[in-house]
């Protein structure tokens, strides 16, 4: 009998160290799984992964509300925001460009009555450079000659007032003042900038709607406002969508002086040196001059900017 008690213990230890032994290892387990899923995500070098941009649940463009709550303009918005987010080479470049750029800008909008949020058209235009598109639209701006024209620049083969930044950042809010008033919204007047006003009133007519978000037109106004949306958010904060940078490496704004000329200009390589300065430095500051030379047969009188002593080196020859 005490032999079989004793076995009869040994038994019942036996099942109880297993039963601890068991139970342990499962909670363990419960534990380093919840552990596991509370850890940050840790993407390796040979792992990448790509996730949704944030998109913030109340948008504006020129303090008109966005309605992300329809789900074809929240599927536009996030197209735009995915776009610029991964665009990444181009979004940096953008960014970097603001910093000089927008210091001339700005000021030229408040003045002239247009909202700051128009000057994420110009990223969206041009990428804040002087290009060409292949119908010819030129500048920041992206002006056509006629309509450049029309709100006063000077297109010719010596002269192209549309890569002027500051005359042609007023061109712009001329245009975009007449648009407000005859469309009635900041909104419509900026769809407008691709579309044309008479585009938009006619669309607006044909499709009885008076909302931008509610036209059922062309990809690339469809695009428009929202891509300046998208645009306006992420230069809001950079960080959050992914683009770190240090203040030194953004473009510097570049103060100039103007010389005012009423003649023409024989030679503009010649005027360049009389200036301290050779012909590539007057070209990148006056990109509106064309030619190698300035008639002005009329006697107008041009702003030539030079920049400011010790703002930009020279290369010696």
């Amino acid at each position: 009998m005490p032999e079989k008690r004793t076995t009869y213990i040994l038994a019942a230890i036996i099942v109880i160290l297993f039963g601890a032994i068991g139970f342990t290892y499962f909670y363990l387990s419960a534990k380093i799984k919840d552990a596991i899923h509370q850890q940050p995500i840790i993407i390796t070098e040979n792992e990448r992964r790509i996730y949704s941009p944030p998109i913030p649940e109340k948008l504006d463009f020129c303090t008109e509300k966005v309605p992300i709550e329809d789900f074809d303009v929240k599927e536009r918005i996030e197209r735009e925001f995915l776009v610029n987010t991964y665009w990444h080479s181009a979004t940096l470049l953008y960014l970097k460009r603001a910093n000089r750029w927008f210091t001339v800008i700005e000021p030229i909008l408040k003045k002239n009555g247009i909202p700051d949020d128009f000057k994420f058209m110009a990223v969206a235009e041009s990428g804040l450079i002087n290009s060409v598109s292949p119908d010819g639209a030129t500048g920041f701006w992206q002006l056509m000659e006629a309509s450049a024209k029309k709100y006063g620049l000077e297109v010719n083969k010596e002269v192209d007032e549309r890569y002027d930044v500051v005359k042609s950042t007023k061109a712009a809010c001329d245009y975009l003042n007449e648009a407000k008033t005859k469309l009635g919204n900041w909104t419509l007047a900026g769809a407008s900038y691709n579309y044309g006003i008479p585009g938009i009133e006619n669309q607006l007519a044909r499709q009885k709607t008076k909302n931008y978000y509610n036209l059922y037109i062309n990809d690339e106004t469809y695009r428009f406002v929202s891509r300046i949306v998208a645009l306006k958010e992420i230069f809001k904060d950079p960080k959050k969508y992914g683009f770190y940078f240090t203040e030194d490496e953004l473009y510097p704004a570049i103060e100039t002086e103007e010389v005012k000329v009423s003649s023409s200009i024989k030679d503009l390589a010649d005027f360049a040196q009389k200036q301290g300065i050779n012909y590539k430095i007057l070209k990148v500051f006056n990109p509106w001059l064309r030619n190698n030379s300035l008639s002005n047969k009329s006697s107008k009188t041009y702003i030539i900017r030079i920049p400011k002593s010790g703002e930009v080196k020279i290369i010696e020859e």
